[in-house]
């Protein structure tokens, strides 16, 4: 119960890390609600790495997982939303140079925790497919107009006309985004945001959505969209321009210059925070400037302007075909699984081919000179159609042999599986046995010394003894040999009081010695006491010598054990790399 508090504490940390760590970055003191939406949605974009990637590689990555061919209300769990950011992820660290790498689990923990945040208040586990689309390719790198087509597409019919339905759930899932940085109650969605973007009733194709939304400025509910982009555009713009409140002799990031203060001009940080001095109010009309450009440039903007050298207004993007451009089936590029799908591409370009040899033999209406003409550059055609093909299979080979060996790269090895258990079971026995014996041995060692102790006193005072003998021998003849013995050999003598302290006889020194020794010392008359001393000594070293063959013999099985699991070992090794069998021993 402990380990399920901690982490379900662990997690909620986590969801709140993001938060946490934008809160600190205290957005909140800009007093334009348009400029802390961008602030707030930018610092989270780039703290999950996402201004890393652009919408041409969150496109790739939607392809790679599935995501082209469901429905846009078809929903996926939390699980499969973190595989394909973890997709995402691992796929943008392939395209960063090795000093650039990112932390890959963190970011895939920190979006995953925004977008579940975002999307999944709830807590339901679930967000539809088109929600994912529109957030990542709303929060991803890359420049506007590419995104707006991404847009589009994903909100048109197939006559390239918008569907006003589909751009309604957009807005609703896109305008998730502020509420959840806390700036709902400025960019919340309402009923009547659709008409507020296109206010007339009429056919909507791209070049018009583009033009609406990337007007200036552009609609009021997503205003902080094109800012964001223009914050991450001026990021590391300089400006050598001293600014008039807080004297600061550079600026960076934006500029902007007063319409009525003549020379007056703030950081972005002074004009976000709403400082003003002097004359100088807020109510003034402040011109943005995201560049720098010296007195003798503007000189010759002005006069090439005033020339007629150079256009008055360049329009805020290319103009498209108004025709629906038709999507490109990109799959077989991918999924490699099926060889049937390189032989469809390759069926494909070779009636590419032959319809291309069918027309320039079919254009009669050209002079002979012209058919020439078709005829060389159609044979050129094949030839590179040829020459495309073949580097085509080569690619697509090469990324089929790289992913069957990263999926054998990220397989576990299965050494530990192929392990016998029965053989580490004994493994295990035969060292618990080791052990025992070898403390075993350690206690007789300890006891042979104490012995060995003991036996080098008794012989001492059997050498005393005798040289006793001998000189009680010399002097008195007649003595008898009980006597004698009781002498040299006196019992203990135990009071019976319990106050007194009990004596000790040098008989006391053989608590623990062998039968042989009590034996010698308990007759009354000594019987030859040296031999059975060393019969015991014997009797001790014989005990330790079958000791310590029987901890050999624990050894040698415990080698031979350890020989059969590197064998083991080896022919799972055999088994898992074919190709070195040539320089592994047969089994």
């Amino acid at each position: 119960m402990i380990e399920e508090g901690s982490k379900s504490s662990k997690s909620m940390v986590e969801k709140r890390q993001l938060f946490m760590e934008m809160r600190a970055q205290n957005f909140d003191v800009i007093r334009l609600s348009t400029y802390r939406t961008a602030c707030k949605l930018r610092f989270v974009q780039k703290r999950c790495n996402l201004h890393l990637v652009d919408v041409w590689n969150m496109i790739e990555a939607f392809r790679d997982n599935g995501l082209s061919t469901l429905d846009h209300n078809a929903e996926i769990n939390v699980s499969r939303l973190e595989t394909i950011l973890s997709s995402i992820f691992y796929q943008l660290n392939k395209r960063l140079p090795t000093t650039h790498q990112i932390n890959v689990e963190q970011s895939i923990g920190l979006l995953l925790n925004f977008i579940v945040a975002t999307y999944d208040s709830e807590g339901h586990g679930k967000l539809t497919v088109f929600a994912m689309k529109a957030m990542l390719a709303t929060m991803c790198g890359g420049k506007i107009l590419d995104k707006l087509r991404y847009i589009f597409s994903q909100i048109s019919d197939s006559n390239g006309v918008m569907v006003y339905a589909k751009f309604d759930q957009f807005l609703r899932e896109v305008l998730k985004l502020p509420t959840a940085v806390f700036e709902g109650p400025s960019f919340g969605y309402t009923e009547h945001s659709v008409r507020t973007c296109f206010p007339q009733q009429k056919k909507i194709l791209l070049n018009t959505f583009l033009d609406v939304l990337m007007a200036d400025p552009p609609p009021q509910y997503l205003v902080w969209l094109p800012l964001m982009h223009r914050l991450a555009n001026v990021e590391n713009v300089f400006h050598p321009v001293e600014c008039s409140y807080c004297r600061s002799e550079s600026m960076m990031g934006f500029r902007y210059r007063c319409q009525q203060c003549h020379g007056y001009q703030l950081c972005q940080s002074c004009f976000w925070r709403g400082h003003a001095s002097g004359p100088h109010s807020n109510q003034h009309q402040m011109k943005e400037h995201s560049s720098w450009k010296s007195p003798a440039k503007k000189l010759s903007h002005a006069i090439s302007k005033s020339l007629g050298c150079m256009p008055i207004g360049e329009p805020p993007h290319p103009v498209f075909p108004e025709a629906a451009e038709r999507p490109q089936d990109l799959a077989h590029t991918t999924t490699l699984e099926s060889p049937s799908r390189l032989d469809e591409e390759h069926r494909l370009i070779a009636r590419y081919a032959a319809r291309l040899a069918a027309e320039a033999s079919n254009s009669t209406q050209c002079p002979p000179t012209d058919l020439s003409f078709n005829f060389d550059a159609n044979k050129q055609q094949r030839q590179l159609i040829a020459e495309l093909e073949n580097k085509n299979r080569e690619i697509l080979q090469e990324i089929q042999r790289l992913r069957l060996e990263h999926e054998q790269a990220s397989q576990p090895t299965p050494e530990k599986a192929q392990q016998n258990p029965t053989l580490l079971a004994e493994l295990r026995l035969l060292r618990h046995r080791k052990d025992e014996l070898e403390r075993r041995m350690s206690a007789l060692q300890e006891s042979r010394r104490e012995l060995m102790v003991q036996l080098e006193g008794l012989m001492r005072l059997l050498k005393d003894e005798e040289q006793k003998q001998a000189s009680q021998t010399g002097s008195s003849p007649h003595s008898s040999p009980s006597h004698s013995a009781s002498c040299t050999m006196p019992m203990p003598i135990r009071s019976t009081s319990a106050g007194s302290t009990p004596t000790h006889t040098p008989q006391d020194c053989l608590a623990g010695v062998g039968d042989d020794v009590l034996d010698a010392f308990s007759q009354g008359v000594p019987r030859n006491l040296r031999n059975d001393l060393l019969v015991a000594a014997d009797s001790i070293t014989n005990t330790m010598s079958s000791l310590v063959k029987e901890l050999h013999s624990v050894d040698d099985g415990l080698e031979d054990e350890e020989e059969n699991m590197r064998n083991g070992r080896e022919k799972v090794s055999s088994l898992k790399h074919p190709g070195k069998r040539q320089s592994t021993p047969s089994f």
